[in-house]
């Protein structure tokens, strides 16, 4: 039976190769850093890291990676087990008390992944009888998790208020009993932040719920780097927020809801990707505390994010590059054709800078792009030979 279907994925593969669409993975040999060394994938060697998502260089810390060490000898490697039954450490608990307290929520609950944390939501606080209007642009994990809902799904243009208005009026005068606002705080692919304070005022005047998916702000958006919430000063007003422990908290896995105490205290209850996945590993637990205590110490990190980031986009855009106006750390700049994109990445590669092309599906057609991401833990030199890289790969690709 399945040499047909073999068949028929080869051929699927094929045009997707064809069609510049490929995605290849790139093997490296080192801890996640700024400068990481590429064994396989690529020109093989040492090249600088401008397409990871670790934001305030906390993926290889010291003081990050000996909290790791010691949550080892103390928790151990692994529960083996879900939550409810016997996978509940001192060290989870602390850390969803350190979470609530960060991000000025009532509680938090731990998941393995943002992306179940966004699975497990929905289906949860919604049935047929609710509505969730969601932003067009929203991360896939939003996407799915909705799918898994039975409430009804309304859809706003990315970050259009008169939109979201509308759709949230179409779904009173349908009668919902519950309706829930969600968007990405900052949008993956462009760099783009949420309005948020006029999101809760729409919401507000049409008795809507807040959830915010906030992966890609945490640690370093927001005076204290508490994320999109702080920034628009609407903390208070956010019923749900979730995030990962992923990105700008130390790179590794796992993800969270921080929200309302009633609504935690029934995803407890009923979320199936809580009650069903294993634990996650006490030492990211262990190591994500000690990420939070960085981060309440210092804002160095926030700083030196913020140059780095301002010097890229100036520099690019003095070069004359199509970089995505704002001043966020994602600095996507724009390229148009797929597999120009593609080919512009390997030339980049070729000039020690590792970044990665996107292309349809994950950026609609005719908007492939090179999603530049900056970290606390380039320096100066870094960026500059960064721009200037980009230089000499477009040179070679329009020569």
């Amino acid at each position: 039976m399945f040499d047909s279907v073999r068949d028929d994925l080869r051929a699927t593969l094929d045009e997707i190769r064809a069609a510049g669409l490929h995605k290849p993975e790139r093997v490296i040999g080192t801890p996640q850093s700024a400068t990481v060394e590429v064994t396989a994938g690529g020109r093989p060697g040492e090249v600088l890291n401008f397409c990871a998502n670790n934001y305030l260089g906390l993926a290889d810390h010291p003081e990050v990676i000996a909290a790791a060490h010691e949550a080892l000898d103390r928790w151990g490697y692994g529960m083996a087990s879900v939550r409810f039954i016997c996978g509940t450490q001192e060290v989870h608990k602390e850390l969803e008390a350190r979470l609530s307290a960060f991000l000025g929520q009532e509680d938090t609950i731990l998941y393995s992944s943002c992306f179940d944390a966004n699975g497990g939501v929905f289906e949860t606080l919604l049935g047929p009888e609710d509505a969730v209007i969601s932003d067009a642009l929203n991360h896939a994990s939003i996407i799915d998790g909705i799918r898994l809902s039975k409430a009804r799904r309304f859809r706003y243009a990315n970050r259009d208020l008169a939109d979201l208005e509308r759709q949230l009026k179409e779904a009173t005068e349908g009668g919902a009993r519950r309706k829930l606002v969600v968007t990405d705080g900052v949008f993956s692919m462009d760099g783009h932040v949420a309005p948020l304070r006029q999101i809760c005022d729409l919401a507000d005047r049409h008795g809507a719920m807040v959830m915010v998916d906030d992966s890609h702000a945490v640690g370093f958006v927001g005076p204290g780097g508490r994320g999109t919430p702080e920034l628009h000063g609407v903390m208070d007003r956010v019923d749900i927020i979730t995030g990962t422990l992923g990105k700008a908290l130390g790179g590794a896995s796992g993800g969270y809801v921080a929200a309302r105490a009633e609504i935690v205290a029934l995803l407890r209850q009923r979320s199936r990707p809580y009650l069903f996945s294993n634990t996650l590993a006490p030492v990211i637990a262990a190591a994500s505390l000690k990420v939070l205590d960085l981060l309440e110490s210092a804002d160095d990190l926030r700083v030196r994010l913020a140059e780095n980031t301002a010097l890229f986009r100036r520099r690019m855009t003095e070069e004359g590059f199509d970089v995505i106006p704002g001043d966020h750390a994602i600095a996507p700049v724009m390229i148009g054709d797929a597999a120009k994109a593609g080919r512009m990445a390997e030339l980049l590669l070729e000039h020690g800078v590792y970044v990665i092309g996107f292309s349809y599906p994950v950026v609609p057609q005719g908007q492939a792009r090179i999603r530049v991401q900056l970290s606390a833990a380039h320096s100066t030199e870094d960026v500059n030979r960064a721009v200037d890289a980009f230089v000499a790969a477009r040179a070679e690709l329009e020569g």
